[in-house]
């Protein structure tokens, strides 16, 4: 339930920042905007007082120089009217502005946005005498900033979009492989001591007099039973920690396999390595899940008649390392991490779960490692745990 509950506050925040992010960027976007405007104004306010002080010339002759050498540089939209808003000059209008009534139009809508600036001349006698007014919009870069910001938002949202299609494509396609995986690994689990029950009944029916020769044989099988639900209830639960022998708990492994492998249909030797007395603190069954996982693995990637499965067991200081060493067909090198993730397996019929639960046990469990030492066609592959 908490995983649910940690899920929607991780969307929650993700919302969030996701809504703080647009206005932090509507808002720095409309900061320039405004910069630039004032720019704009403090350029016409200039242009207004040229204007102002050359408009006495009788042949206009100063004016003309100015509207056509200064004026006509700008890069925004500008209108120079009279006292009535009849336009008189203008200069970078749109395209499709072709009479007075769409220029007076025009005017109307940048003037929301930008106040007219008024063409005063002053003097001394009279005093100041309003002739006109000069009108302006926002310059190109300002359109464009402001038109570049929504493209990227929108391009952040189809990006966010297609992104979250994506993940929720491979997280559910995860999910099929992880509960069809899970339902095969129960049963790969099943599968030893099932078969090996199975052939003890039938011994049992061609040997009834000896039934007391097989029953501590029978025990280990129905322990192992009890052992595999106990495995899948700590993988949902939090697991248990004590101190426990290690070389004991991978001997019982080795042991257990070497007498069933007739029943996996492999001729496959499992040579031991195994120092004695090494003692780590951590959860035995799925420690012994994990490394049997391993195992089972490098017997799969058996093909040839000799086939020989190592397992060594070394501390070195405080460092415990497991080696599963196989003279199987190997692993490219390109996948080496690629068969620790869920739903990955170079066998035709696998599923990808085993290694990817060893993984789980190994490092999100017990803070060991869990990694390819080495692997070739020629030697094998060795699977190293280190805790």
């Amino acid at each position: 339930m908490k995983l649910y509950k940690n899920a929607g506050n991780i969307k929650s925040g993700l919302f969030i920042l996701g809504i703080i992010f647009v206005i932090l960027l509507l808002g720095y976007t409309q900061v320039l905007v405004n910069e630039l405007r004032r720019d704009n104004r403090e350029v016409v306010r200039l242009y207004a007082s040229f204007i102002a002080n050359i408009v006495q010339d009788e042949n206009e002759t100063n004016l003309n120089f100015i509207f056509e050498n200064v004026i006509k540089k700008v890069k925004f939209p500008l209108i120079q009217t009279d006292t009535n808003d009849k336009p008189q000059l203008w200069k970078n209008l749109p395209k499709n502005i072709h009479s007075d009534t769409d220029r007076i139009k025009f005017m109307k809508l940048i003037d929301k946005n930008n106040s007219p600036i008024p063409l005063i001349y002053r003097d001394a006698s009279i005093g100041d005498i309003t002739f006109g007014y000069l009108h302006y919009g926002d310059s190109s870069i300002v359109e464009k900033l402001k038109s570049w910001t929504y493209v990227i938002l929108f391009s952040m949202g189809i990006f966010i979009f297609i992104g979250f299609l994506g993940f929720s494509f491979i997280r559910n396609n995860e999910k099929k492989h992880i509960w069809v995986g899970m339902a095969r690994e129960t049963a790969h689990q099943l599968g030893t001591p099932v078969s090996a029950l199975m052939g003890w009944v039938d011994w049992l029916k061609d040997h009834p007099e000896k039934s007391n020769e097989i029953l501590s044989e029978i025990e280990l099988d129905l322990q192992r039973l009890e052992q595999i639900s106990r495995r899948f209830s700590n993988m949902g639960s939090k697991p248990h920690f004590s101190e426990f022998d290690l070389s004991i708990k991978v001997e019982k492994i080795v042991e257990y396999l070497n007498k069933r492998l007739p029943s996996l249909g492999k001729k496959v030797e499992l040579l031991n390595d195994i120092d004695p007395d090494i003692k780590i603190n951590g959860n035995g069954s799925l420690l012994a899940w994990a490394i049997e996982n391993i195992i089972r693995n490098g017997i799969d990637a058996i093909e040839r008649e000799d086939g020989q499965i190592s397992i060594s067991l070394k501390q070195v200081n405080n460092i415990v390392k497991i080696q599963i060493h196989d003279n199987g067909i190997g692993i490219p090198k390109k996948d080496w991490k690629n068969i620790f993730r869920p739903g990955f397996s170079t066998k035709k019929t696998g599923w990808g779960l085993g290694l990817s639960l060893s993984t789980r046990i190994v490092e999100d469990i017990h803070n060991g490692s869990l990694s390819v030492a080495s692997s070739s066609m020629k030697k094998g592959t060795i699977i190293q745990i280190s805790l």
